[in-house]
């Protein structure tokens, strides 16, 4: 528990004190249950931002590293630059994120509100997500038909990139869902 939980257990027992004690139990279980539910969620979002910030690190250094001589290098296709380049925007995200939670969950202090944190979460979230498959989807084609001709190191680099990115996206459309969950679930908006 953080400290700013177990300032709010302390207030919660001292208002238990003071109204029934059948009701009283009942009511600060259920605020305990609450908390580690909430804390729960951070930690969820922390992982699955900190998978995406592995998976596009992955993705970022293996693009750019894909240079194998003559006409194999991933800077003279449009489609690699593109998954370089979004590899190298989800790789900024989601550390940013990964730093923004690693604090909150040390200090026990948020960096922003929780309306606004919420929202760019959510909508951060989205934006990368549909970046990232829209980047591997466009390099897709043009690797199937490289492979088709000449199945060789640059290709399976390629593939490799591809396959991180794709799952950075997974990594990141499911915590825009748990974004998505937080959002509604809240009375501010």
């Amino acid at each position: 528990m953080t400290d700013e939980n177990v300032h709010k257990v302390s207030e919660a027992s001292a208002n238990t004190q003071a109204a029934g004690n059948g009701e009283s139990q009942v009511a600060a279980t259920d605020i305990v249950r609450r908390w580690k539910r909430e804390d729960l969620v951070k930690r969820g979002s922390l992982i699955l931002h900190g998978l995406a910030l592995v998976f596009s690190v992955i993705a970022f250094i293996v693009m750019a590293s894909n240079t194998h001589g003559d006409w194999q290098k991933f800077d003279r296709f449009e489609e690699y630059r593109y998954v370089l380049a979004i590899a190298i925007l989800s790789t900024l995200y989601t550390g940013l994120q990964v730093l923004r939670h690693i604090h909150e969950l040390s200090t026990g202090k948020e960096s922003f509100s929780r309306r606004r944190l919420a929202l760019f979460g959510f909508f951060g979230d989205q934006v990368v997500a549909y970046l990232l498959l829209s980047a591997a989807s466009s390099a897709v084609p043009l690797t199937n038909r490289m492979r088709e001709n000449n199945d060789n190191l640059f290709t399976d680099s390629s593939v490799a990139a591809i396959s991180m990115e794709f799952l950075a996206f997974f990594a990141l459309a499911v915590s825009a869902l748990i974004s998505g969950h937080k959002l509604s679930n809240k009375s501010y908006i």
